[in-house]
């Protein structure tokens, strides 16, 4: 059974990044992935693309053929890719069933709030047992300015009723939030989207009275709902990115299998080299579904403390430390060099004797 991702979000909110950032980490964990590009209008993609949009159409020239603008352009892509969706399922089937897909969309975010084309397409991916999660990217800057965080959170869960997915939201770019200034609150206030109430005097300060009203009837809507809540990530983070890959393995049900013959406890795998779907790992089913979430960048107090109250004093120590790791490679392999030299000249002096004889 595939599973995979829709990476959705505005533009900016680094999709692409993560993308590029989990291909990396799964590639050294070892386990697959494949990445989906969907968006037409990217020509420059930072990440080893499996299936890409431009082999089927391009905004560029559905804007030149219709005279379209980039915004009613892309619409017509998307519609166009659900008209054709028999291209993108040929291609995914030769993913194969263990496939791990992160599907990578355009930044408009009318396509994941409002309009229909991604959403019918991804009913068709459910339809052929593909198991999804929406990971939702959203700037953390914004969480600075209440109006703006108000605005987020209205977003975010338009994006949730409208996919109908497992929904995971994200404040990216954490590692760049304290050069935005103070936060009113702690993180941890919205990442778990308390009592927005607090907000109010924020929002009255820096909008006219007479949207008063407004502002707290959007508040009650959100509170009402009570469904949107914020993992956070920096890219750069080993920490936050498994983290937040746990997250996600959990709302999709996934498990990761190891290949056979990898250090685990005996009895949990079964020695062969069949797919992942086929392997059971009973420690690794037992463990995500059942544990909490534990390791660094689970508590969000930690990653305040991390990326807003000491980053500098963190900083410090992550390049003393990535000083002392290199300094121990250095070191290694010139260990490494000596003994190959102190064989080399023994390997040249039997030779030597074979050519005399």
């Amino acid at each position: 059974m595939p599973f995979g991702e829709i990476v959705c979000g505005s533009p900016g909110s680094g999709k692409s990044t993560y993308c590029y950032g989990k291909y990396q980490l799964f590639t050294a964990l070892q386990r697959p992935i494949s990445i989906v590009n969907l968006d037409p209008a990217n020509d420059t993609l930072p990440y080893p693309c499996a299936i890409d949009i431009s082999s089927l159409i391009t905004l560029g020239d559905v804007m030149d053929k219709h005279g379209l603008g980039p915004n009613g352009g892309m619409l017509y892509c998307m519609e166009y890719l659900e008209a054709n969706f028999d291209w993108l399922e040929e291609r995914l089937k030769e993913l194969g069933d263990d496939a791990y897909v992160l599907f990578d969309l355009p930044g408009q975010v009318e396509l994941s709030t409002n309009h229909e084309s991604v959403k019918n397409i991804v009913e068709k991916l459910t339809k052929n047992s593909f198991r999804l999660a929406a990971v939702h990217f959203c700037d953390a800057h914004y969480i600075t300015d209440a109006s703006k965080y108000v605005s987020v959170l209205l977003l975010s869960l338009r994006a949730m009723l409208q996919l109908e997915l497992p929904h995971i939201n994200v404040l990216s770019k954490i590692d760049l939030l304290s050069q935005y200034g103070d936060l009113d609150f702690n993180l941890d206030f919205y990442t778990e989207v308390q009592d927005l109430s607090y907000l109010e005097n924020t929002l009255s300060a820096s909008l006219p009275p007479r949207f008063s009203a407004l502002n707290m009837a959007m508040i009650s809507l959100i509170e009402d709902y009570g469904l949107v809540g914020f993992e956070t990530l920096a890219v750069e983070d080993k920490n936050l990115m498994l983290n937040l890959t746990r997250v996600i393995d959990r709302a999709t049900g996934y498990v990761f299998v190891p290949p056979a013959g990898s250090n685990q406890p005996p009895g949990t795998i079964e020695e062969n080299n069949t797919g992942p779907a086929i392997r059971p790992n009973t420690y690794a089913l037992f463990s995500s579904a059942v544990a909490p979430l534990q390791g660094p960048g689970s508590d969000v107090r930690d990653i305040q403390e991390r990326w807003i109250d000491a980053k500098e004093e963190y900083d410090a120590f992550e390049r003393k430390e990535w000083r002392k790791e290199g300094e121990m490679v250095r070191d290694q392999a010139a260990r490494a060099s000596k003994i190959r030299e102190r064989k080399a000249p023994a390997s040249n002096l039997n030779a030597s004797d074979d050519m005399q004889l």
